[in-house]
């Protein structure tokens, strides 16, 4: 199971919006026949990828065992019913982590499994597949993407000084860390104050990556510009308004964007319902590089799971803060933190920071 885990890390930049999944098959011996990982979206999940690698290492399958990190799906989606392709392929037993949140499985595949006869076992490995699928978890239990949010900062908390400048706080190493996180995302999420102070492109340029993920813009008033760079990558960019400005929507369209608008109060846009769009969008982790007023804003309406902050060796003195939200009259009134780790990545520290229950889904 070990083994199978380590395959499913290699499709974290792949396999969105299907979950990542590894696949081991092994003889009673405890002999590897074959293994892989779940593919790009329409592509084969992994239990066929292994079925497939013992093929063309000519080992024979039926009798082995099968260890898969996430139950073994029932339905006809993009792709046939794995379990069916273990059951025809002569699997005697199936090993896996834990059962499938998608409600088209959710537990069917299993039955379908002990019904062809194959022994079913699931447990082992469970808490650190359900880590490395947090977001379809999150999508399809609570209807929301897990939303990650990626802050650059000085170690008193200064992301940018009064005058805007914030290239480069924090190192060439945390960059590029920060953009491997980016990749694994389905969707970067940045407000229209970003782009129209920074122009960004967002995109993943410091890892390898076979996909780009999408581009989300919360713009209120539909003032983002034709000429700016998101707009120019080729990517998806999905637009949420509080307004249906025509003219507006219609030069956005016109440069290949999609316009949504879901008016909230006080002018702003609805970003509760902004998340269950895009969930309704397969989009399972969110990955957000925003500037302080919409951070504040997500934070503020409880919006947020996690923090993936890298602090930087050095003071910078009062300028923006990470979130725009207090001030508190009591301590109490803070949001709290649970640390899930902290580690160097050249001269700064990265530090991976969970809300609390927001994990129990």
């Amino acid at each position: 199971m070990a083994r199978a885990l380590a395959l499913a890390e290699q499709s974290l930049y792949i396999s969105s919006p299907n979950p990542h999944v590894g696949c081991v098959i092994v003889d009673a011996a405890g002999r590897l026949l074959g293994e892989g990982f779940t593919q790009a979206a329409g592509q084969a999940h992994a239990e066929v990828m292994a079925l497939r690698d013992a093929q063309a290492r000519g080992n024979e399958v039926r009798g082995a065992t099968a260890y898969v990190t996430l139950e073994p799906c029932s339905h006809h989606g993009r792709t046939g019913p794995c379990c069916e392709a273990l059951a025809g392929a002569g699997i005697a037993r199936v090993v896996a982590s834990l059962q499938d949140p998608n409600p088209k499985v959710g537990g069917r595949g299993f039955e379908r499994l002990r019904a062809a006869g194959i022994a079913v076992e699931v447990g082992p490995g469970a808490e650190a597949s359900r880590e490395l699928n947090i977001g379809f978890f999150s999508r399809m239990v609570r209807g929301t993407p897990w939303v990650r949010m990626k802050i650059a900062a000085s170690l008193d908390g200064t992301t940018a000084l009064g005058n805007g400048a914030s290239q480069w706080i924090t190192s060439a190493a945390a960059r590029a860390d920060g953009h491997a996180w980016r990749a694994r995302a389905c969707a970067v999420l940045t407000g229209i104050g970003t782009v129209l102070e920074d122009d960004p492109r967002l995109d993943v340029r410091e890892v390898p990556t076979p996909r780009q993920p999408r581009l989300v813009v919360v713009d209120s008033r539909l003032e983002l510009p034709r000429s700016a760079r998101l707009l120019q990558t080729g990517r998806e960019v999905l637009v949420y308004a509080a307004v249906d400005d025509s003219p507006a929507r219609r030069i956005l369209e016109s440069e290949g964007a999609s316009v949504i608008a879901l008016p909230g109060d006080h002018g702003k846009v609805d970003l509760a319902a902004m998340l269950r769009d895009l969930a309704a969008r397969e989009v399972n982790e969110l990955h957000v590089e925003a500037g302080f007023k919409l951070n504040g804003s997500l934070v503020r309406e409880g919006l947020v799971d996690e923090f993936l902050l890298y602090l930087a060796p050095r003071l910078l003195g009062p300028g923006r803060g990470l979130a725009a939200i207090g001030p508190f009259d009591a301590l109490a009134q803070g949001v709290p933190l649970a640390f899930r780790g902290v580690q160097p990545v050249g001269p700064d520290l990265r530090v991976l920071a969970r809300i609390p229950g927001r994990d129990a889904f």
